[in-house]
């Protein structure tokens, strides 16, 4: 049985307006529904396929702050949610969801703006901007519940590769516990979990590849194989 938090959605695309430009990116436009079978599983594909637009139509679906935060977040620092999440139909698991959040890396200041005015009456979460960005991040990402869902926008922006290391373990951990994890990444570390199912942007439609098939991969093993012919040639392009 299918035990995630979120099994599938569906997309009614007649609650999208004709002249919207979810209808002009061509992976969404074509996806009326989306089947999840792992308890990790990552968005991958170029910048402007719509990776982050489908991951944020499915939190603020799914209840939580378009800026990120858990379902009891409320701020709003500047609206452009798309309507996508008007669209999306989720069809949940049977275990009863405990706690979760949307977390992306271009609003994570806001996030910690807010749970230190907002959302931190007894005082007892950690003081988010006496830390580096990095390290913060990372301490946001950590304080998990096993019986979660959670839904990350690119978190290896404010993670060095070491960093990035740290997060590939405590995802493996919790995700082998319970936790559902939806990620929309460019990492190749990141997407080196085994075990995680990566959906491709690229391309007509969204499907399924392996991990050597990304282009994060294939990429960067290119570059750092053969860095100096690289630069070379694209040096000469110049």
């Amino acid at each position: 049985m299918n035990d995630l938090y979120i099994r599938e959605i569906n997309i009614d695309w007649s609650a999208v307006e004709t002249t919207s430009y979810l209808r002009e990116i061509p992976v969404l436009s074509s996806l009326d529904h989306l089947a999840f079978h792992r308890n990790i599983t990552f968005f991958a594909g170029e910048n402007g396929t719509g990776k982050s637009t489908l991951l944020e139509g499915i939190a603020v679906a799914a209840g939580f702050n378009a800026e990120g935060g858990t379902r009891n977040y409320a701020f709003s620092t500047y609206d452009d949610v798309s309507e996508l999440s008007q669209a999306i139909q989720i069809i949940r698991g049977v275990r009863k969801l405990r706690f979760g959040y949307f977390l992306r890396a271009e609003s994570f200041y806001n996030v910690a703006s807010a749970t230190m005015t907002l959302y931190n009456d007894d005082c007892t979460l950690p003081d988010y901007h006496a830390e580096s960005h990095g390290e913060s991040f990372l301490t946001f990402i950590t304080r998990c519940d096993p019986n979660g869902l959670y839904l990350m926008d690119e978190p290896e922006a404010a993670l060095s590769p070491q960093r990035q290391l740290t997060l590939l373990i405590h995802l493996m951990t919790m995700a082998k516990q319970g936790a559902q994890f939806i990620i929309a990444t460019h990492s190749p570390i990141l997407l080196g979990i085994p075990d995680a199912e990566i959906l491709s942007f690229d391309g007509e439609k969204i499907h399924p590849v392996d991990y050597e098939e990304t282009e994060s991969y294939r990429i960067t093993k290119l570059f750092v194989e053969n860095r100096e012919r690289i630069l070379n040639e694209l040096m000469k392009e110049e």
